[in-house]
């Protein structure tokens, strides 16, 4: 039987949804304008004034945010309360460029943990569960949201945060672990360790996993499934927005339900930022319609995906994203082509290979080159070079198949390719470009 953390807001009609967005919609506009110079100016410069907008429909009028503004406008350029009401940060795990630091009051917090509460409740977790943390604590927000959850659903917390890998599987077998939230990566590379171990599924205690931060594909989900003897489930989240929780799958797992009573969601063209009809694939664009500190409106996520309105056998109906395909700015164009890693996983798993790989992009004499270093299963190893030889081959076609164009395939031997705690580095990009 499904459960639900708000079941009053999480089944809540069409029509009281939409009523609720009108009306946190006009509030936030107007508190933007007045406590935040940086975005009226925005307004301003495309001759917007809050009392355009009255509606949900209205949003179309409104000046889009990017990251290259949060760049922009920091460190408080983008801050809409005074610093004595906010009570922490967060921050984005990029390397490159001026980190996003994004601010919380304690309105914002208890709202982006009532958020996640409702994915834990969705993934089947009550305050009888032990709950295992082991995404990143600190300034990342995989570790805080997913814990605050726990905290709001009642379960026992275990806040291991993300390495350690022999301390996190005591934890699970000692303390009968029953959902684990990680990133995907990660949970392979546990259920990988497990294995060496001696446990099987039936040995491991735990029933759910949430798992979330990086691109994961099907073939992805139910190798995790099958080794750990669970349930995965996807949850997503970005800092800028709040961190995870914004979306979370229930047991259809069939697309993520966004919390629309707190995010608004429209799919544009990306080129143009013209909105798209519902079914449409293009870029996500979310606005923030009740946060205080930091409310984003209309900010392009990059992210490519669909959101459908369908119904949804576990009763919640808020509007679903289907997983992303990819990011508009982290896809790689190589010689014209549009590739995204999620599409080499699932040829690499469909073909019995773990998710271990790593995809390095060159340029030489003005070609880009590709190459996919995939780790061999211990079951594949072998030092025959003939059998080698045509795994790689068949890979090779695989991906020629899948991407329209041709890669060149390295088969490596087991734990060659260096394993992830936090989110998974898949790509190394050397061309200067």
């Amino acid at each position: 039987m499904e459960r639900y953390f708000q079941p009053e807001i999480e089944r809540a009609s069409r029509e009281e949804i939409v009523r609720i967005q009108n009306e946190k919609l006009v509030k936030q506009i107007k508190h933007v304008w007045e406590d935040l110079p940086y975005y009226r100016k925005k307004m301003m410069d495309a001759g917007v004034t809050p009392d355009d907008i009255k509606t949900i429909d209205d949003i179309k009028k409104l000046p889009f945010l990017s990251k290259a503004d949060l760049r922009d406008a920091y460190p408080y350029g983008m801050l809409a309360k005074p610093l004595k009401d906010c009570v922490r940060i967060q921050s984005t795990s990029g390397t490159t460029g001026k980190r996003v630091v994004a601010f919380y009051t304690q309105h914002d917090l208890d709202l982006w943990e009532e958020c996640c509460a409702r994915a834990i409740v969705a993934a089947g977790g009550t305050n009888e569960d032990v709950c295992q943390v082991a995404y990143g604590y600190g300034l990342f927000t995989g570790g805080a949201g997913l814990h605050g959850g726990s905290h709001k659903v009642g379960c026992l917390t275990v806040p291991t945060s993300s390495g350690n890998t022999e301390r996190q599987i005591m934890f699970i077998m000692d303390l009968k672990a029953t959902i684990l939230c990680c990133t995907p990566s990660y949970a392979a590379y546990l259920a990988e360790s497990m294995k060496e171990m001696g446990y099987g599924p039936d040995d491991i205690p735990l029933k759910a996993g949430i798992f979330g931060a990086e691109p994961w594909s099907e073939e992805m989900r139910h190798n995790i499934e099958e080794m750990l003897g669970i349930k995965a489930y996807d949850i997503y989240g970005l800092t800028e927005i709040s961190g995870p929780g914004v979306s979370f799958e229930c047991s259809e797992q069939r697309g993520m339900h966004i919390n629309e009573d707190h995010f608004y969601a429209e799919i544009i063209d990306p080129d143009t930022g013209e909105t798209l009809p519902e079914g449409s694939q293009g870029e996500l664009v979310f606005t923030c319609l009740d946060k205080e500190a930091f409310p984003m409106i209309r900010y392009r996520t990059r992210d490519i995906c669909v959101l459908t309105r369908e119904k949804c056998s576990c009763g919640r109906t808020h509007v679903r994203m289907r997983k992303p395909q990819g990011r508009t700015d982290d896809m790689l164009i190589i010689r014209g082509v549009n590739v995204f890693p999620s599409q080499i996983e699932t040829v690499l798993l469909n073909q019995g290979y773990a998710p271990n790989y790593q995809i390095i992009v060159d340029r030489v004499n003005n070609t880009d080159t590709f190459e996919v270093l995939v780790e061999m299963t211990p079951e594949m190893f072998t030092d025959n070079i003939g059998a080698i030889a045509d795994r790689q081959a068949k890979l090779s076609a695989g991906l020629l198949s899948m991407l329209g164009i041709k890669a060149k395939v390295s088969l490596v031997a087991p734990k060659t390719i260096t394993r992830s705690e936090g989110k998974a580095v898949r790509v190394i990009d050397k061309r200067k470009v």
